[in-house]
């Protein structure tokens, strides 16, 4: 049995015990290198509350490092996020941060949709975006120009469709993505989904009991010795 503590540092002298997942899944970076110690990807505080879902004063902050074109992302963004948004991020316990990390050499059209994402993040869509940049995955994903259709998508959620449009031509929301994932390559994630939370990494789609083993945990140690 794997231990709290281990799996995400240790975060009070008692754990909960983790037994594998079989099914928690990742897609690898084929360019990592090995794992540093884990460091917060630092882009601007106010683009980043642009892609952030929460209270900034709640106890837990996970910042997710995620390729809108990785399959166990999505897996994640459809299976397990809408339940943790409803039971921790809109109760106010987690803090949730959304951290690009396109695999570029394996996912070719994964910067293509952060950059979108990020426009439309510009505009107040970010969310709206995230859900249907994932839904609809499958359709984008193995096209040879995925621009038309991505920008389908933000006129579907009624984002402004001139100022998205000047933003992907510009590249404005270039050096934002590229600081994302070079924020989350000093994290020491390797592969995507990747989440950083309490000063360790948890790789993988995890199902959602594993999730909540782990936020009722960090929950419930923080709250404790606040109390104290």
């Amino acid at each position: 049995m794997r231990t709290l503590s281990r799996a995400l540092g240790a975060i009070t002298a008692a754990a909960i015990g983790l037994a594998p997942v079989p099914g928690a899944r990742a897609q690898a970076d084929p360019k990592a290198q090995g794992q540093t110690t884990p460091k917060q990807a630092t882009p601007k505080k106010d683009i980043l509350a642009e892609r952030s879902m929460g209270s900034a004063t709640a106890p837990i902050t996970v910042y997710e490092m995620s390729d809108f074109q990785c399959p166990y992302c999505r897996r994640h963004a459809v299976d397990v996020f809408p339940a943790l948004e409803q039971a921790y991020i809109k109760t106010g316990k987690v803090h949730w941060v959304f951290i690009n990390f396109p695999l570029t050499s394996i996912h070719p059209n994964a910067a293509a949709a952060a950059e979108l994402a990020l426009c439309g993040a510009r505009v107040g869509k970010f969310w709206p975006l995230h859900d249907l940049l994932f839904k609809y995955q499958d359709t984008w994903a193995p096209l040879k120009e995925p621009g038309p259709f991505l920008l389908s998508i933000a006129d579907s959620v009624h984002a402004p469709h001139a100022a998205v449009e000047a933003c992907l031509t510009s590249g404005s929301a270039r050096p934002e993505l590229e600081a994302d994932a070079e924020g989350a390559h000093r994290s020491g994630a390797q592969s995507t989904p990747t989440f950083y939370l309490e000063g360790g990494l948890l790789v993988g789609a995890q199902p959602l009991d594993v999730w909540r083993q782990i936020l009722d945990s960090i929950y419930k140690a923080k709250t404790v010795s606040s109390k104290q």
